[in-house]
């Protein structure tokens, strides 16, 4: 499932290859997120041509809508919504205890009322699992409990043994050939809880790790320290995935770290208010000096937007609210986050990059 291809020499950061029935994943790599079967405002063509290698879907919400049914007469989610290569489904587990209008937490799983309709609704590990493997899932995740931050000790070792208990139970259900289940670390903001929780996931031998509850509202510095205390942990030959992370610095600070997965909304929630990434840090378009600024964004990207609006064009579209505006600017993002994945690999793959990230930081945090 995962190869090792080539170890940075003087960094953690790690050249590796996914492979799954859909085709392979070269990692580093960053997984638009295409919650509800939809990288928001973009096409799958439009993703694809971006470059990416694997998008992420949401269990929990394509439970509600449109339904089991439909997606499995569909013929799978991929058929679904037309995406050939690789789909990463997420359990829905922080959007249960998120979203969910009432829900109860227990040993035998979550109880909880729909946010859409308020339809009552008990999910087991099990039944999570199933539900995405009747989805085609090339990627599952396992129900977990993550907590909110803050959140004290007791609190953080209860919800902690409970996502190890539903790894067990979710583990016994058998993937279907070509489909692949990870395991979930959880802890909260505690080293020795994290470390725990590794250490037992790693003796039930998963395929592959997930650093899950990070970024969910703890200071940078606490979030960089707790995957750095954990990944020492996770086997070299499995994969490394950190969910839910994030801004472009974080990013490449987690490949420094040696992770190997990313995802997060950011490239398009922020497209969709005007906010752009560039090698030279964010900006806001829709902003008044950008009133007669004929520059493209980014003026090194290549993608459709860059090589043919301007920033003062993008400006008008979005203070007229035309929603080319938020699709242009959002898909300039996606492209941005995609090539700044396969500018990481390469600078592995000639170990430079520790090199290329005082390079890419200094650039970009220099506005």
């Amino acid at each position: 499932m995962y190869k090792l291809i080539h170890q940075d020499k003087n960094s953690k950061a790690r050249l590796g290859r996914i492979t799954t029935a859909h085709g392979q994943i070269d990692t580093p790599c960053f997984m638009p997120v295409g919650t509800q079967g939809t990288v928001k405002t973009l096409s799958p063509q439009e993703i694809e041509v971006a470059g990416a290698q694997i998008v992420l879907s949401n269990a929990y919400h394509l439970f509600l809508r449109p339904g089991m049914e439909v997606i499995k007469k569909a013929g799978g989610l991929h058929k679904f919504m037309s995406w050939p290569k690789p789909i990463l489904t997420d359990s829905g587990g922080y959007q249960i205890f998120s979203l969910a209008l009432l829900r109860k937490i227990h040993d035998g799983g979550v109880e909880f009322q729909s946010h859409i309709d308020g339809m009552k609704h008990f999910f087991t590990p099990e039944d999570v699992v199933q539900i995405q493997k009747d989805f085609g899932s090339d990627i599952m995740m396992p129900l977990d409990e993550c907590v909110h931050y803050p959140c004290g000790k007791d609190q953080a070792q209860v919800a902690m043994r409970r996502t190890l208990d539903w790894a067990r139970r979710s583990k016994r259900v058998m993937p279907d050939e070509g489909q692949i289940l990870l395991a979930i670390v959880q802890g909260a903001t505690y080293e020795d809880l994290r470390r725990d929780c590794a250490k037992e996931l790693v003796d039930m031998n998963f395929p592959g790790y997930a650093l899950g509850g990070i970024s969910v509202g703890e200071p940078k510095n606490l979030s960089y320290n707790i995957v750095n205390s954990v990944v020492d942990l996770l086997p070299d030959e499995k994969p490394r995935y950190l969910m839910g992370v994030g801004l472009p610095q974080d990013i490449i600070e987690g490949v420094d770290q040696g992770i190997d997965m990313f995802d997060c909304v950011v490239p398009t929630r922020y497209g969709r208010n005007g906010s752009a990434f560039t090698s030279k840090g964010k900006i806001t378009v829709r902003n008044s000096p950008f009133l007669d600024d004929f520059t493209p964004l980014d003026s090194s990207c290549s993608c459709y937007a860059c090589k043919n609006f301007s920033r003062a064009y993008l400006r008008h579209l979005f203070n007229t609210e035309e929603i080319l505006g938020l699709r242009l600017v959002s898909l300039h993002n996606i492209h941005f986050f995609l090539e700044l994945m396969q500018k990481a690999r390469q600078a592995i793959k000639q170990d430079k990059f520790a090199e290329f990230k005082k390079q890419f930081l200094s650039e970009y945090n220099n506005k």
